[in-house]
């Protein structure tokens, strides 16, 4: 070794800074309870879905029996299948918290954490439930940090999607904590996940797009339980000249946001926005800004308008003028916009293909312009979207949003976050087992996730 040489590397450090990290604080607890709540909700409405539901029929075919339950599909199966499917499941409907920096954290943790959970639960090691809200902490903090490393922080300036990203490595290292790893094996757990990384924009739109955070949650579990064996992998596998840094980001990797000290954590500062419709969270700012146009406009909306112009930042892969499916309406500004204006609402039965290609839908598609003004910032906390709807008698409808309900500067009260959940829960489960999972949660002492987790099964 010689005096230019690190005594620790960049992974060792970050690690090791995680590990030291005690997320005890109660306001901090009382906050992976809701995302805990919130994530399990949205996997079960999810669960249903195409992607999901192909993935969990052949899950079911290869591996029909395990420790980790699939939500949804009445059957229980390997700890890493059972994360890659509710993974999927829990990002469907892109209806799961949104970070900032721009990231999906929790569908690529919290699956692999519920998954190792219920194994170490049928092993004898105790109820599981508060180290999982440790996990989700740590988890949480450790994905906020390596967004904030790659230095792209504009969704127009992303290389590759997020959660395939940073998910895997977050969920690694959340893992191998709740095993008890330290040192050079915590280490171990995050570099090999990092050689397990991907998630091409290309798929946003697609049955895919749910699978990076299937798979970062799978590959992070799977990483943890291989560190745990001893499985090996590069020491700096973060910071070496062809390390994940280097390697997915390059000039832009700032290596220096991995080891900041750590406050609060990052699930409280600067925590999440809880996302209240299902779809890309960009496209909140139009829904919100075209059900205000709405309420000035009445009803009869699709009667009285002649025209739409919307005014956002510039970001191509919500720029779809003519989704090709419901699905793929969830990452277009135009269709948000038009089905906020029709509806009044925006939920998961609107990006159906059914609602996708009803007349009223097609010919406001037909009527609406987007404009991409280079001059709007493309950032959650700085943007703002404009809707102008021109009506038949040459009347101007305007609206403009700052920041959608649920968000940073427009944050809602736990009450609400707990009411959509409970709306989601009560429409898959019934209000019964909605009712025990909201006690579960929330009991003050260790909870176990094995019953829970069969209350979604």
């Amino acid at each position: 070794m010689t005096a230019d040489t690190p005594a620790v590397s960049l992974t060792r450090a970050f690690t090791d800074l995680l590990a030291a990290w005690r997320p005890h604080h109660p306001e901090l607890l009382d906050r992976c309870r809701l995302l805990l709540l919130d994530g399990l909700a949205v996997a079960v409405a999810g669960a249903g879905e195409r992607g999901p539901s192909l993935m969990a029929e052949q899950t079911r075919a290869e591996c029909p029996d395990g420790p980790a339950t699939v939500i949804g599909h009445g059957f229980a199966t390997s700890v890493v299948q059972a994360a890659r499917v509710n993974g999927m499941a829990m990002h469907v409907l892109d209806f799961e918290p949104m970070w900032n920096p721009p990231n999906h954290a929790l569908s690529t943790l919290l699956p692999a954490l519920l998954a190792l959970a219920e194994l170490r639960e049928r092993d004898g090691e105790g109820p599981q439930g508060h180290a999982v809200l440790r996990a989700i902490a740590k988890g949480v903090e450790a994905q906020g940090r390596l967004r904030l490393a790659s230095g792209q922080i504009e969704p127009a300036r992303l290389s590759i999607h997020p959660p395939g990203a940073v998910g895997a490595l977050a969920a690694a290292l959340a893992c191998a904590d709740m095993l008890g790893l330290e040192g050079e094996r915590l280490a171990a757990a995050v570099a090999v996940a990092s050689s397990r990384t991907g998630g091409l924009l290309a798929n946003v739109g697609s049955m895919t797009k749910a699978l990076h955070c299937g798979d970062a949650a799978a590959n992070g579990v799977q990483a943890a339980m291989l560190a745990a064996a001893g499985f090996s992998a590069d020491e700096d596998a973060l910071g070496s000249p062809r390390g994940w840094g280097a390697s997915l980001f390059g000039a832009t990797f700032e290596p220096a946001h991995l080891l900041a000290p750590i406050g609060i954590g990052r699930a409280i500062n600067p925590g999440p926005a809880w996302k209240l419709f299902p779809s890309q969270f960009a496209t909140h700012f139009a829904i919100t800004a075209a059900l205000e146009a709405r309420e000035a406009i009445g009803a009869d909306a699709l009667k009285r308008i002649s025209r739409v112009e919307l005014r956002t930042p510039v970001m191509p892969y919500i720029d779809r003028p003519r989704p090709y499916s419901g699905l793929d309406g969830k990452f277009s500004w135009q269709y948000t916009a038009a089905i906020a204006l029709l509806d009044g609402k925006v939920e998961p039965a609107s990006f159906k293909d059914e609602r996708r290609f009803k007349e009223d839908v097609v010919a406001l598609l037909d009527r609406t312009v987007l404009i991409g003004d280079g001059a709007i910032s493309g950032r959650f906390d700085q943007m703002h979207v404009e809707i102008s709807v021109e009506l038949n008698d040459g009347q101007i409808i305007q609206r403009r949003c700052d920041a959608p309900m649920g968000s940073w500067s427009r944050p809602v009260p736990d009450e609400r976050v707990t009411a959509k959940a409970r709306a989601l829960l009560v429409d898959a489960i019934g209000a019964e087992k909605t009712m025990a999972v909201e006690r579960a949660i929330a009991a003050p002492g260790g909870f176990h996730i094995r019953p829970l987790m069969a209350l979604l099964a």
